[in-house]
Parts: structure tokens; C-alpha cells; sequence
């Protein structure tokens, strides 16, 4: 497996793992929803993360939260594209992911100067995400999902839950094979229809998926898993987000996708010391 990614000219190494910065451009995500409603705000947001260490910011136009509503197309490329234009403007070095799972926002995406897509339903929705990310030729984030965001969380029932999302993984890194989609990233999908308990046993377990050969990444940041565990509030979740994070780097993460990146690089920091 090679600890590179490139992005055309731009090259992340990930011997050192990295951080993956969250941009909500949406009202009613779980966490920071609402919190950056003009582009003004989303650029102080970006270069704060770019500062602290962030080496991809991933921005997301639709919440993608257990329950969620359906954002129409139009809507979620009327949400994304101005940041996508605004961000590349500011920050042209800037490795920017868009978390989609439509192929045609994928295209408008990267043709704006995004460089990655992050699919939260791993290439299930509809037709042509596949197809769109291999003509695109940019690393593509792979998620593993059971159900849909408005129906995930009702009773997710797993026979084994690591094995069911390794299988998953295998099936859909054949796919991008066969579609061309050449650099993968694999995502197990924490609190993607998932309960507490099968969220932790995938933890326990993710050094399992670096088999597939791909590099893994981990979206814990302040999730239920968390702060339903601990019976705290999202926002009180930073500790117990970055002792999690701490273990998912001692099990083999690749990248961390957080809310809070300069206690992410804290993290990456300290493991590192280990050797």
C-alpha cells in the first residue's frame, strides 16, 4: 500500500497520518450546523483549520445526520459551489474534499477546483459516481453506510458487523476497480447505521481493514458514540473525541476527519512519539 496520495500536482504523505477538517456549509448538521452561513465565515473557518494543520478540508452541503432530510440536487449544488470558487480563490494550495455522494455535484466540484470526493453511500447511490470519479482521476473516500441517513439508525442488525463491512469494502474496491478509480480511501462509517456498541466493535477491530491496502478514515469527531456514551452534550465531546482519535491511530488511521483539528495534531503528535 502506498503512503501517498496525489491530488494532480499536490501530494499528501500519509506515513504521518493526517487531518481532515470539517466545512459544514449546512443549517442543520448535528454538531456546527448553521454555524458558518456566509462566505465570509466558511474563509475564517478554513484558513483557522489550515493554520492549525489541516491537510484536506472537507466540505459538505448536506446534513447527513441519523434522520436527516433529502436535499434536492439543485439546492446542494446552489449550497457548495460558491465556497467550492471561494475557497480554491483564497487557498489555491488548499486540498479541498467535497463530501457528496451525487455525481453530477461531483463534476461541478472538481471543475471548481476541489480535488476529492467523500461518498457517503460508497458508490450506491444512483448510477455513474464510479464512472464520474475514475474520468475525474481524484482520490475518492469510500464509506460504508447501512440504509440511508433518514433511516440508518432504526435498528441496524448485523450478523458480524466487522466482517459485513469488510465484505463491503472488498466488494466496493472491485467496482472501483473495474469502473477505474484508482486511489481509494476506505471509511467504516461510524454512527452510519450503526448502534454504540457495533460503532466500538468496529474500533477495536480497524486495524482489520487496512487488508483491503487502503489507507483508512476515521469521522468519530464529537458523534454519538461519544457523547451518548459519556450521557454529555456534542458539545462537550472534545476529550472523549480525542481519546478515541487516539486509538484509531494506534489501530492503523490514515486520516482523521474532526471538528477540532489542532487537538487532532495534538493526537497525531503525541503518538508519534511512540516510534
Amino acid at each position: 500500500m502506498s503512503d501517498k496520495i496525489f491530488f494532480g500536482t499536490k501530494v499528501l504523505d500519509l506515513s504521518t497520518p493526517a487531518v481532515m477538517g470539517i466545512l459544514n456549509l449546512t443549517p442543520d448538521s448535528f454538531y456546527d450546523g448553521g454555524r458558518f452561513p456566509d462566505i465570509d465565515g466558511q474563509l475564517r473557518h478554513v484558513e483557522q483549520m489550515l493554520n492549525d494543520g489541516a491537510s484536506i478540508i472537507d466540505a459538505g452541503a448536506i446534513s447527513t445526520r441519523p434522520g436527516a432530510g433529502i436535499v434536492d440536487e439543485h439546492e446542494e449544488i446552489h449550497r457548495l459551489i460558491p465556497s467550492v470558487k471561494a475557497i480554491m480563490a483564497q487557498f489555491p494550495e488548499c486540498i479541498l474534499s467535497v463530501d457528496t455522494y451525487r455525481a453530477r455535484v461531483a463534476r461541478a466540484a472538481i471543475e471548481h477546483g476541489a480535488s476529492m470526493i467523500n461518498d457517503i453511500y460508497g458508490g450506491r447511490f444512483g448510477d455513474g459516481m464510479l464512472e464520474t470519479v475514475a474520468s475525474l482521476k481524484v482520490p475518492y473516500t469510500l464509506m460504508h453506510m447501512k440504509g440511508t441517513p433518514a433511516n440508518m439508525q432504526e435498528n441496524p442488525v448485523y450478523s458480524d458487523v466487522v466482517a459485513e463491512v469488510a465484505y463491503f469494502f472488498e466488494n466496493q474496491l472491485m467496482q472501483c476497480r473495474v469502473k477505474g478509480v484508482v486511489q481509494v480511501i476506505l471509511d467504516p462509517g461510524f454512527g452510519f447505521g450503526k448502534t454504540l456498541g457495533q460503532n466500538f466493535e468496529l474500533l477495536a477491530h480497524l486495524e482489520d481493514f487496512r487488508t483491503a491496502g487502503a489507507p483508512i478514515l476515521v469521522g468519530i469527531s464529537r458523534k454519538s458514540m461519544i457523547y451518548c456514551s459519556l450521557n454529555i452534550q456534542a458539545s462537550e465531546a472534545l476529550n472523549g473525541t480525542t481519546v478515541l482519535h487516539t486509538i484509531a491511530l494506534l489501530k492503523g488511521a490514515g486520516i482523521l476527519r474532526v471538528h477540532d483539528v489542532k487537538e487532532a495534531i495534538e493526537a497525531i503528535r503525541l503518538v508519534g512519539m511512540l516510534g
